[in-house]
């Protein structure tokens, strides 16, 4: 494929078209001129840091008026003016409509070759240039691209937690054992998260809870998994990643390995659990994320106690999902993973919002559910 100097690209809320053509290395060009409206200025920013930290010089063309025809068709020829040394190629898939349509019109006339990008298939489809065949992109969007294209930056370490037999024996026991088990992980959320309020690692349980017999069970399983001691009436955690993994992290462990496992068949390009981004201040917390047909997906995971009208926590999760998924564009994919079920209202809410439920005994069922979710 003849690379190109310069494309020229129409800034919209999505970033993936610009930014895909751009960084891959067939068509990587020198230069990104970018046709900027008022309503896109931050947009562009965005894309700038990503193109910049890339090597690639930018420029920015601000539209006086989007919506003025005979304005944007004469900012094009102003451009092609200016750069008709140079060999330009127009991406015209982001944009307004009637910007594509100027756009488009003057490359017709200069020459250029123009091509849109498909993200469901990662193919480059030229429009005009009939001697180039279309592309199969070989860049796929990282995680800190996609994010950085929307002006989020990753706040800390990206996790990818590493296998350990023992976690997942315990996870295998947990899963297997969903009905038995859900009021004791009740009584142990509830005294790790009094140890974790503290930060202290231990706890003191009660003469009830020191005498359940189905409690007693559950911290035996997660003492085999070197996660905690019980010396008594005292629960001693073995480190704060330890506690953290008692709390649910053991889910999302068990969600992050599953999404892992499935990389290669579902093309999942980049992974994390625990990610935190952050963006004018303001941080996100994604429990387990991952990018795949250029798009992300995140996944909420929950071992709480969700489905009693007095805890009104579900709609809390549901609607904090909500609003972690709004990263860019129209948004990630989201899902809600439950160790325990939710009411009718709830999952009614989560159809409302776009959200998948993977609840229950269908955790057992989890690597088929994420496959459904993304070919989907």
């Amino acid at each position: 494929m003849q690379l190109t100097q310069v494309h020229i690209v129409l800034v919209s809320a999505q970033t993936a078209p610009n930014l895909l053509p751009a960084l891959d290395p067939a068509m990587k060009p020198k230069k990104v001129i970018m046709l900027v409206s008022k309503k896109m200025c931050s947009q562009a920013d965005a894309l700038e840091n990503v193109f910049r930290q890339n090597g690639i010089k930018t420029e920015r063309i601000n539209l006086v008026n989007e919506h003025d025809f005979k304005d944007l068709e004469r900012t094009i020829l102003n451009l092609a003016a200016s750069h008709e040394i140079e060999s330009i190629a127009l991406n015209v898939t982001g944009g307004t409509k009637l910007m594509a349509i100027a756009a488009q019109s003057i490359a017709q006339a200069a020459k250029w070759p123009v091509f849109y990008v498909d993200v469901d298939t990662d193919e480059v489809i030229w429009i005009i240039d009939k001697a180039q065949h279309n592309h199969k992109l070989t860049e796929h969007l990282r995680l800190r691209h996609y994010l950085l294209g929307y002006g989020f930056e990753i706040d800390g370490q990206v996790e990818r937690p590493q296998p350990d037999s023992r976690h997942e024996t315990l996870i295998r026991t947990l899963l297997l054992n969903i009905g038995s088990l859900e009021h004791p992980l009740s009584q142990l959320n509830w005294l790790t998260q009094i140890a974790e309020d503290k930060k202290i690692f231990s706890v003191e349980m009660n003469d009830k809870q020191r005498d359940s017999l189905g409690l007693s069970t559950l911290l035996r399983h997660f003492e085999d998994a070197g996660s905690l001691k019980v010396n008594g009436s005292t629960i001693r955690f073995t480190d704060e990643v330890e506690r953290d993994f008692v709390k649910g992290g053991w889910l999302e462990h068990h969600v992050y390995r599953t999404v892992e496992s499935l990389t290669n068949e579902l093309g999942i390009r980049d992974k994390a659990a625990n990610l935190t981004i952050a963006k004018n201040g303001v941080r996100k917390e994604m429990d387990v994320v991952f990018m795949a047909r250029n798009r992300p997906f995140v996944i909420e995971c929950k071992t709480a106690r969700m489905d009693k009208p007095e805890a009104p926590k579900a709609n809390d999760t549901l609607f904090k999902l909500a609003d972690v998924s709004r990263v860019g564009g129209l948004g990630a994919n989201k899902m809600l993973t439950s160790y325990r079920n939710l009411r009718e209202p709830e999952k009614k809410l989560a159809d409302a919002l776009g959200i998948s439920l993977v609840c229950g005994e269908e955790l057992n069922r989890l690597e088929e559910k994420i496959k459904n979710w993304v070919r989907n």
